[in-house]
């Protein structure tokens, strides 16, 4: 059974601090560059606590967790006395097109993964140990999961909608304007946990964070074995109603660099794929979306584009979730077998891809459908995980609108 509790939750004093310049993108889409332009915004970044630097010979980690500490004590973070739920709304532009992100945020009792909580992503290692690193430090969640669920009933969603007079507000790189409400009463607070009992939580973003979260959590409880029902026992979440189409998910599409010849190597396999020529002039990516499955769109550095046909069978060794969908057949059966000696980027930008072959900077661009929600329901629900980099959720949430702390008191 899914158990989503209020808690009492650690924010910016909107007193002091202007939201715009204080909250930062989660940390594994910031790069060096945008983490010096976060730390220059505001000495109260939360890029310090939850991606900072090592200074002047002192651990990362250590100064995240005097960070958190003095501006608590300084009334630049402050706690809630009571517990409660947080909504939170985005409201973004894509394409043109306005759109609403709305979910609620509260902190989700950790369950092993599979049973009521699903991964659908891959993960490495790399990035575990630092998200280690910094909840031992800080005792906290600093930043959000991002979950997915699905409800008829809307009880929630209904909620969320009519929330006024939000608690701060925050513009992110993009423009997109992220608004925190706090609701903390009783009638509302029991609807929501009561909504969430049966349902079975997806995660979008945050795979890593979950599954620190676990390990946390097993350490902890070996420590103090005699806690009943301790804070690390549950972790902060997002969570967004599937029925509400209020997110994006945005393919990633694979940069690809190596010294053999793409097309050729490509056209050897003609048992496995069909490369069609398609007209620049047109929208590669509404082609393969209109497609559907089973067909990648390539550019290569003859500036042609072409759409890869799979009409093999050489992924009979997957289960039936995974051998269908369009970023396995690439990773399995091309960049795998026909690409042994490569380095491949991840981007959502097909137009910054395109000009790094252009330019010379790499061999071809691999341009791929948007995963649906329902494969990534399907995937989960079996127990079964994509390869990485198979979707990236849109918008991404803030860092910095609410922590979760695992101390009682601070």
């Amino acid at each position: 059974m899914t158990v989503i509790k209020p808690f009492k939750g650690i924010v910016y004093n909107p007193e002091k601090i202007i939201g715009d310049d204080v909250m930062c993108p989660p940390y594994d889409i910031i790069s060096n560059e945008l983490k010096d332009i976060l730390y220059d915004k505001s000495p109260y970044n939360i890029i310090r606590i939850d991606y900072g630097k090592n200074s002047a010979g002192v651990d990362k980690y250590v100064l995240a967790k005097e960070y958190m500490e003095r501006w608590l004590r300084e009334g630049i973070l402050i706690q809630e006395k009571e517990p409660c739920f947080y909504g939170y709304e985005v409201e973004y532009v894509y394409k043109n097109k306005k759109k609403t992100l709305r979910g609620i945020i509260g902190t989700v009792r950790l369950e092993e993964l599979g049973r009521g909580i699903y991964p659908h992503e891959q993960t490495y290692s790399k990035p575990k140990t630092d998200r280690l690193n910094l909840m031992k430090a800080c005792m906290a969640n600093t930043s959000l999961i991002f979950s997915i669920y699905r409800s008829k009933e809307r009880v929630t969603s209904q909620i969320l909608e009519n929330l006024k007079n939000p608690y701060i507000q925050a513009k992110d790189l993009d423009g997109n304007i992220h608004r925190l409400f706090k609701i903390n009463e009783q009638s509302q607070i029991k609807k929501i946990a009561e909504e969430f009992k049966n349902k079975p939580i997806f995660i979008a973003d945050g795979h890593h964070r979950y599954e620190v979260a676990l390990e946390f959590k097993t350490m902890m409880n070996a420590i103090y074995p005699d806690r009943e029902d301790p804070p690390w026992n549950y972790v902060l979440m997002f969570l967004a109603n599937i029925e509400d189409d209020g997110y994006l998910i945005l393919p990633t599409h694979r940069i690809l660099s190596t010294p053999l010849p793409v097309k050729q190597q490509l056209e050897k396999h003609n048992n496995l794929f069909c490369l069609l020529e398609f007209n620049k002039n047109e929208d590669i990516q509404e082609a393969i979306e209109r497609m559907g499955s089973k067909n990648i769109g390539v550019y290569f550095k003859n500036n042609k584009f072409y759409i890869l046909q799979y009409k093999g069978s050489s992924l009979e060794h997957l289960p039936e979730e995974l051998r269908d969908l369009d970023v396995t057949i690439l990773e399995e059966v091309i960049l795998k077998e026909m690409f042994p000696q490569k380095e491949v980027c991840y981007d959502t930008d097909i137009d910054k891809g395109i000009k790094m072959v252009e330019e010379g900077k790499c061999d071809a661009i691999f341009i791929l459908r948007a995963t649906k929600v329902e494969e990534i329901e399907r995937v989960a629900l079996k127990g079964l995980r994509m390869p990485p980099k198979s979707t990236y959720f849109y918008p991404k949430l803030l860092t910095g609108m609410v922590i979760n702390s695992f101390r009682e008191k601070i």
